[in-house]
C-alpha cells in the first residue's frame, strides 16, 4: 500500500512550498518520501540544476535538526544531496511539516567538495537573537552534516 503525504516547508511561520510525496519508509524517527521536482521550471544554482523530471528522495527526522534530500535526474542519475537545516519534522496525519532555518549544504555525487550555503541569510534572519538555542542547534546541525559529508562513509552513513 502506498501512503501519500503532503510535505510543507515553512519559514518564520509562512509556507514556502507545499507538494505531494509518496512514502518510501518510516522507522519511527526518520520518514523517507519520494517526490518530483515541485517548483516551476528550471532552477540553476551554478553548482546544480533542478529541473522538471528530477526526483527527490527526501529524508526527514522527528528528532534531528536537518533533512537530507537525494536528488536524481529524470534519467536516474544521482546528482547529489541537498541538505536543509530545519527544526525536527512534525509528522501528522498525511502531512510532514518542516521549518526551514536557512542553512543548507550541497554535496555533489561526483565527489566534489561539499558547499555550505546561505550562511549570510541565516545570520540576517535574527534567529541568534530571537531564539539562541535554536540558532546554536542549527549551526551544530550544519557542522554535523558537513563533517559527515566529508567522512569516508559520507552521507550514506545517515541514510543506510
Amino acid at each position: 500500500m502506498t501512503t501519500a503525504w503532503t510535505v510543507t516547508l515553512t519559514k518564520g511561520g509562512r509556507t514556502k512550498i507545499s507538494y505531494p510525496a509518496v512514502q518510501v519508509a518510516d522507522d519511527g524517527d526518520r520518514i523517507s518520501v519520494r517526490a518530483p521536482w515541485a517548483a516551476e521550471g528550471v532552477r540553476d544554482f551554478g553548482f546544480v540544476r533542478f529541473e522538471p523530471g528530477d526526483v527527490f528522495v527526501e529524508h526527514f527526522w522527528r528528532t534531528r535538526w536537518f533533512a537530507v534530500k537525494e536528488v536524481w535526474s529524470g534519467a536516474g542519475v544521482l546528482k547529489g544531496w541537498y541538505c536543509d537545516v530545519t527544526r525536527p519534522a512534525l509528522v501528522r496525519e498525511g502531512e510532514i511539516l518542516v521549518d526551514d532555518l536557512d542553512l543548507d549544504l550541497w554535496v555533489p555525487a561526483d565527489g566534489g567538495p561539499a558547499l555550505r550555503l546561505d550562511e549570510d541569510e541565516f545570520a540576517a534572519s535574527g534567529l541568534a537573537t530571537s531564539d539562541p538555542e535554536a540558532a546554536a542547534r542549527a549551526v551544530r546541525a550544519l557542522d554535523t552534516l558537513d563533517a559527515q559529508a566529508r567522512s569516508a562513509r559520507g552521507l550514506a552513513a545517515l541514510l543506510g
